[in-house]
C-alpha cells in the first residue's frame, strides 16, 4: 500500500482530500505545519479565538479531531524559522521597496512544496498531498474543476521537479461537494469558516500588524491631475494601487484610488474617479519566471491577480529570461510585486513576478 503524507491545515479541503486519498486506498499519513509564532509580532499575549486561544492552535486541534475520526495518525513540525525567511522577510522587504507581494505563493514555492515534502520524507511518503483545488494530469498543472476556487495562480512558482509524486484530491470537485462529504463524516470542519487574507495575518487589522515591523512614514496624499496636495497617508506600504477602501484621507474618498508611489519623496497618488486613465496599462515586465509548460509559446492568457479574469496577452520573451506580457486593450491595476500568471485553456504554464507596469512601451513614472 502507497503512502501519503497530506499537509493537514484544520480546514474542511484538507479533511476531505484525507477523506478521498482513504476512498482510493492509501495509508494516510497527516502532517500539520505550524508556520508563525503568534507570539512574535509584537502583540503582548497574540491573537485568540473565541474559545480563547490562538487560531493556529485551533487549526491543529481540529486537524487532530479529524485525524482521530479518520483513524490516521497526525504528526506535527514547525517550519518557523523556515517560513520567516524565506516568506515574510521577503514580504517586508518587497513593501519597503513600494511592492504589493503576495507571501501564499512563496509560502507554496519554499514551504509546503519543499521543506514540507523533505519532512514528508523522512516520514517514509510515496506522495504528498495538499488541499488545493487544483489537478494535475500528465505532467500538467490544471485549473481546478470549481472555478470560484481554483487555486493554481498561487502554485503559480512551484516548479515540475517539486510537483512530482504530489496529489490534490479534490481538484476534481466543487467547494458543495467538499462540504458535504464533510458533514457525511460527521468532521468538525465540515462547516468551519474559510480561511481569508494573508495567513500569518488573519482576521487583524492589516495596518496593526505592519506597524509591528515596519515604521509608519506619514507623508503627502497628492492628487495627480492637479498636483494638489489633499491629505496625509500614513505610510507607503500600507497602500496598493487601485485601493479605494480604507484610504482615510476624507473627502471624496469614496471616488478616490491610489494610483502610484514616489518613494524618494515618501508621495502617495490618487486620481478620482474609477474610469480614470491613470489605473491603465497596457504592458508590464516579468521576471522570476516559473515556466510550466513544454513550449514556450507567445499568446495565451493571463491573471494579474487571483480574482481576476483572464486577460488575453502576447508574450515576448527576452534573452535574459524575462518576459515583456502585452494587453494592448488596456488592464487595471496592474501591481509590481504581484504574480502575473499565463494560462492556456485549463493548463496553467505557470507565471512571474511584475517588476515594471508599462503604458504605450513607456514605464509608469508613478509606479
Amino acid at each position: 500500500m502507497k503512502k501519503v503524507v497530506i499537509g493537514m491545515s484544520g480546514g474542511v479541503d484538507s479533511s476531505v482530500a484525507a477523506i478521498m486519498l482513504q476512498k482510493q486506498g492509501y495509508e494516510v499519513i497527516g502532517l500539520f505545519m505550524r508556520n508563525w509564532d503568534s507570539l512574535a509580532d509584537g502583540e503582548l499575549n497574540g491573537p485568540t479565538t473565541d474559545t480563547g486561544i490562538c487560531p493556529q492552535e485551533e487549526d491543529y486541534n481540529d486537524a487532530k479531531k479529524v485525524c482521530d475520526t479518520l483513524g490516521i495518525p497526525l504528526y506535527r513540525k514547525d517550519f518557523v524559522k523556515e517560513y520567516w525567511d524565506y516568506v515574510f522577510t521577503y514580504f517586508l522587504d518587497e513593501l519597503k521597496n513600494g511592492r504589493t507581494p503576495n507571501p501564499d505563493i512563496m509560502c507554496n514555492k519554499y514551504i509546503k512544496f519543499d521543506m514540507f515534502i523533505e519532512e514528508a520524507k523522512k516520514i517514509g511518503a510515496d506522495y504528498i498531498a495538499t488541499g488545493h483545488y487544483a489537478r494535475l494530469k500528465d505532467g500538467k498543472l490544471l485549473r481546478g474543476v470549481d472555478s470560484n476556487k481554483d487555486q493554481t495562480y498561487f502554485l503559480s512558482q512551484v516548479t515540475k521537479e517539486q510537483f512530482k509524486n504530489v496529489l490534490f484530491p479534490i481538484g476534481e470537485l466543487e467547494k458543495p461537494e467538499v462540504r458535504k462529504i464533510a458533514e457525511e463524516y460527521s468532521l468538525t470542519t465540515a462547516h468551519k469558516k474559510d480561511s481569508t487574507g494573508i495567513c500569518f495575518i488573519g482576521e487583524r487589522n492589516f495596518k496593526n500588524f505592519l506597524k509591528n515591523y515596519l515604521p509608519n512614514q506619514p507623508g503627502d496624499v497628492i492628487n495627480i491631475e492637479t498636483n494638489e496636495v489633499i491629505g496625509k497617508h500614513i505610510g507607503l506600504m500600507n497602500y496598493t494601487i487601485g485601493q479605494r477602501r480604507g484610504l482615510n484621507i476624507g473627502g471624496t474618498e469614496d471616488k478616490m484610488f491610489v494610483v502610484g508611489k514616489d518613494l524618494k519623496k515618501n508621495v502617495l497618488y490618487i486620481c478620482l474617479g474609477e474610469d480614470n486613465d491613470y489605473l491603465i496599462s497596457t504592458s508590464c515586465l516579468v521576471d522570476n519566471i516559473n515556466y510550466l509548460g513544454t513550449e514556450k509559446i507567445e499568446k495565451c492568457t493571463a491573471k494579474f491577480r487571483y480574482r481576476q479574469e483572464d486577460v488575453p496577452v502576447e508574450l515576448e520573451w527576452q534573452e535574459n529570461g524575462e518576459v515583456i506580457v502585452k494587453y494592448p486593450q488596456g488592464v487595471k491595476s496592474v501591481t509590481p510585486g504581484q504574480a502575473c500568471v499565463f494560462y492556456n485553456g485549463e493548463e496553467c504554464l505557470g507565471g512571474g513576478i511584475i517588476k515594471e507596469v508599462r503604458k504605450n512601451n513607456k514605464k509608469l513614472w508613478y509606479l
